[in-house]
């Protein structure tokens, strides 16, 4: 049999839910967040280690007890992304964008009990792609694959400072959503059957994420180190399928969904309240964790554990200087990390560098971080997508008695 096969890929008009375009969510949950705020984004996405008074950090809940024990903080982003895609046949383009998370912490007693909620994306879906192939030069068919949706989150985190060194915390999160796929096969010959195949993926959960931080001052150096761990947990799902062609429609409900066990560790260092090198590893155990009613190494998922490295370091020439440039912020990093699909080999390369621009007067810091990531090889399907993300972290001293 010879096949002759042309790639043609077409860009999804996803919904503005959506914070993705890329082909590669087409697998597991999609492209998943790691839920760090913009300024932490700019140096690789670090966040386990770090302990930071002008920054909310869902990604350890050990570190919300960091804020300071008269302010009430709150951080909102937006991003912008831009994909370019690359195949044999050429290279297609497509833009999104989306409020990136909204998130609020302030002490509940003293430096000693802290608070944060907030609403937060978990993974995104978007896509479509086709691929014309014909069978012995007879029979002439597009394969077309889409997919849209995401799977959202608001989650409660309370941390305690157990002594002067040593921070708990865990958050609670509630998540729910709907992934969308379809898959067609149209044939050009009349008589030939054209068959569809649609899949929605229903999900809602609660999962809880535990936190732990060790953290010293001696001068001016402060090192932190975190750990975090979230454990493998049922996923309330429900998915329907539907396969049709031009003489049958068959429903399907299966269940069989799992999160996977998480764990992560990292640390960060801080000179002088100037200079801070930060540093993540992260594990997502998706390979054990059931999938469409099977483990995730099935061969019928071909799913595999989630490796996640993560580099960063931020500079500011000095917090109290009259000149405005030096107190300007300024962080880059570096994440690499492995796809959900086994088979696709390839690895997941990331290079963010951003800029703090802190208000004066009202504590707040307007915060930009532009990342560049990387897919794929120049053999298959290149990825490359530039996003660029606008965030505001305002703190505010609400809690303290004014003098009249």
């Amino acid at each position: 049999m010879v096949v002759l096969s042309t790639f043609n890929l077409h860009l999804a008009t996803v919904s503005a839910q959506n914070m993705t375009s890329s082909p590669y969510s087409r697998y597991a949950y999609g492209d998943m967040n790691e839920n760090v705020p913009t300024a932490f984004r700019a140096m690789g996405g670090v966040g386990f280690g770090m302990r930071n008074n002008r920054a909310i950090n869902p990604s350890q809940p050990a570190s919300i007890t960091s804020c300071d024990s008269l302010t009430f903080m709150f951080d909102v982003a937006a991003s912008a992304c831009w994909s370019h895609y690359r195949d044999a046949d050429g290279v297609r383009n497509k833009a999104n964008g989306n409020l990136e998370y909204v998130t609020m912490q302030f002490p509940l007693w003293k430096q000693w009990i802290a608070m944060s909620v907030g609403l937060l994306p978990y993974s995104s879906v978007g896509y479509d792609i086709s691929l014309r192939d014909s069978i012995n030069s007879d029979y002439h068919y597009t394969k077309s694959y889409a997919g849209e949706g995401n799977i959202s989150q608001v989650y409660g985190g309370l941390s305690f400072n157990i002594c002067n060194w040593f921070a708990l915390g865990a958050n609670v999160y509630y998540m729910w959503g709907d992934l969308s796929h379809m898959r067609s096969v149209v044939f050009d010959e009349a008589g030939l059957n054209t068959t569809i195949q649609y899949e929605n993926l229903s999900v809602s959960n609660v999962r809880l994420r535990y936190g732990a931080q060790l953290f010293h001052t001696w001068g001016k150096h402060t090192v932190n180190l975190g750990a975090i761990f979230e454990n493998k947990m049922k996923l309330n799902s429900e998915l329907v399928v539907i396969e049709t062609s031009t003489e049958d429609s068959i429903p399907m409900f299966v269940n069989g969904w799992q999160l996977p066990m998480v764990w992560g560790v990292g640390g960060s260092y801080n000179w002088d309240n100037r200079l801070t090198v930060a540093f993540d590893y992260e594990r997502q155990c998706m390979a054990s964790a059931l999938y469409n009613g099977l483990p995730g190494n099935d061969p019928l998922n071909g799913l595999q554990d989630r490796s996640r490295y993560a580099f960063g370091v931020e500079y500011r020439h000095n917090p109290m200087g009259r000149k405005y440039a030096e107190r300007m912020l300024w962080r880059m990093g570096v994440n690499v990390q492995d796809e959900y699909l086994a088979a696709v080999g390839a690895k997941r390369i990331s290079a963010s560098i951003g800029i703090g621009f802190p208000l004066w007067t009202i504590g707040t810091v307007i915060n930009l971080g532009l990342e560049y990531t990387h897919r794929g090889s120049p053999a298959g399907l290149e990825d490359n997508g530039l996003r660029l993300t606008i965030g505001a972290s305002i703190a505010e001293n609400w809690f303290f008695k004014r003098k009249l």
